[in-house]
């Protein structure tokens, strides 16, 4: 069976294969991102595995690593269906924050692999000066990321976005 052309496809597949065009050019993973603008443009942005798989045309297995990586950046969370043995991916309308608050989550190990090598290299050592930009630069951004989200709760609030 061959593929409809992309003009052929429901609106928001072709939107969801859009939006995961873009995320793939960031560098995201290419599974991940499909999984990510599909559930973006879900009505309520719950599915399934099975219904992600659906919407993408792949398989569940492809679906599971994933759903996996985007939870553990925030993207994404787990839910139980409520009187099922099924789980439900949710992802909120605010996900950018939601992923974004995470950010000391996802870097804390990074940062303490950094400061572990440049101890173990010591102060003389070419790639100690690189290794401290890089690990102050990243508490920069931790420290900034807070006054940001803060900026942003006052922005939803202008725009009537934080119901």
């Amino acid at each position: 069976m061959s593929t409809p052309p992309h003009s052929a496809l429901p609106v928001d597949v072709q939107s969801a294969e859009r939006l995961a065009g873009a995320f793939i050019e960031t560098g995201m993973a290419r599974m991940p991102a499909r999984v990510l603008a599909a559930a973006m443009v879900d009505d309520d942005g719950r599915m399934t595995a099975a219904e992600l798989a659906e919407f993408l045309d792949v398989s569940a297995a492809s679906v599971s690593g994933a759903v996996r990586m985007l939870a553990q950046i925030g993207f994404l969370r787990r839910e139980r269906e409520r009187g099922t043995r099924r789980d439900v991916y949710v992802v909120d309308d605010d996900a950018w924050h939601d992923a974004m608050l995470r950010y000391d989550q996802v870097y804390a190990p990074i940062k303490a692999a950094m400061d572990a090598a440049r101890q173990q290299l010591g102060a003389d050592h070419p790639a100690t000066r690189r290794l401290t930009l890089s690990l102050e630069f990243l508490t920069f951004i931790e420290h900034e990321m807070k006054a940001v989200v803060d900026r942003w709760d006052a922005r939803k609030r202008e725009l009537g976005l934080d119901r």
